[in-house]
């Protein structure tokens, strides 16, 4: 007898059994990559020749469209302003393809499910690294925070994730290598690691489960239903085309704006200026930078062209990482969010252990390089 799922398949594409419906839907999924790969290879190379053309066609901006003469500081700023966005732009649609299909491997349900249960030094690692690749921000901490603890995962695993989902991402890594070079990128992406690592593991120890909020002990646990993800390779990649839709679409208006605010840094601020405040020589730069970072809000997008700019100009690489990390990770509105379902104690831990983190990464970059 044939089953209610069969007869749908057989009316829906009016073949004359379930199988050749089956194996005529299958063509039509291998057929849809193959032409996915084509498309794939043909943009990469397009993409590879435009981005070699990049560093001429920003002089010819400034140059030559614009008429600006060479050595000027407004000449400076427009051509550092047409390097760096198409770049960016170029890096980010690229990186934000790939780890979009990484990410159509993993849900909210399905990250959960591995962090639960995990002995707390395994998670915090488990955690930091998942991090990574999970499409989450500060705007989703109450949610996740609230379906992690109830779903088992302890508080120190839990932070670890917290803190590492908006500290290192792809955006952030692929803004620091394409304006810095790999080794930067590896330096943040360790040391970011690191952070959220060990800055879980401490609050784990600290044992302050009595100041999470008592309705957010009480909430059920979450069902542990698993979102249907595709394992079509076809359907990974238009996730992966939404991911590029919907992040870029989303940040490119920071990347704008916080490469325009970098390239009047690189055009108008004298060197010496800003290697005074931000310079090496200056002890207190490192906690000021931390200091002057954590009210303000801004994305990997906005900030690190801001980043790029203050290294041109003199300022120590362990301070403008120490400023930067405190933007993203210890940002203001994430903390009034976190007030929801953390008490005051708790969120003063939260903020004193990975101040102290990034203070110690911006002391120790100062010295080494």
């Amino acid at each position: 007898m044939m089953s209610d799922l069969e007869k749908d398949k057989k009316g829906s594409c009016a073949c004359k059994s379930a199988s050749s419906c089956c194996n005529r839907s299958s063509n039509n999924v291998d057929q849809r990559l193959k032409q996915y790969i084509m498309g794939g290879v043909l943009g990469l190379v397009l993409w590879i020749v435009l981005y070699s053309y990049l560093p001429a066609f920003s002089r010819m901006v400034a140059y030559t469209f614009f008429n600006l003469k060479e050595g000027t500081h407004l000449g400076a700023s427009v051509e550092f302003f047409f390097l760096d966005v198409p770049k960016v732009l170029m890096l980010l649609i690229l990186v934000v393809f790939f780890v979009g299909v990484i990410r159509s491997f993993f849900t909210p349900e399905r990250t959960r499910k591995i962090l639960a249960g995990k002995k707390e030094s395994v998670g915090n690692v488990l955690a930091a690294l998942l991090g990574i690749v999970t499409p989450f921000c500060s705007c989703s901490a109450v949610p996740l925070f609230i379906g992690f603890v109830s779903a088992g995962v302890p508080l120190g695993v839990t932070f670890s994730f917290l803190i590492s989902a908006p500290m290192v991402n792809e955006i952030a890594l692929v803004l620091l290598y394409g304006m810095f070079g790999w080794k930067v990128a590896m330096l943040y992406l360790s040391t970011g690691l690191v952070i959220a690592i060990l800055s879980g593991w401490v609050i784990g120890r600290l044992k302050m489960e009595k100041y999470i909020e008592e309705w957010v002990k009480n909430a059920k646990p979450p069902v542990q239903a698993e979102v249907a993800s595709s394992e079509q390779w076809s359907e990974r990649i238009e996730y992966g085309v939404q991911a590029v839709k919907d992040i870029v679409g989303k940040v490119w208006i920071y990347v704008v704006i916080g490469i325009a605010v970098g390239a009047g840094i690189h055009g108008y601020v004298p060197q010496e200026f800003m290697a005074s405040i931000m310079g090496k020589d200056a002890w207190w730069s490192v906690p000021l930078a931390v200091v002057i970072g954590v009210p303000l809000y801004s994305n990997a997008a906005g900030i690190i062209p801001i980043v790029h700019a203050l290294l041109e100009k003199g300022a120590a690489l362990g301070t403008v990482l120490a400023f930067m990390m405190a933007v993203i990770g210890l940002s203001l509105p994430e903390v009034i969010i976190l007030r929801k379902v953390l008490r005051p104690p708790l969120i003063a831990a939260f903020i004193g252990i990975v101040a102290i983190g990034i203070l110690i990464v911006g002391y120790l970059f100062n010295a080494i390089f």
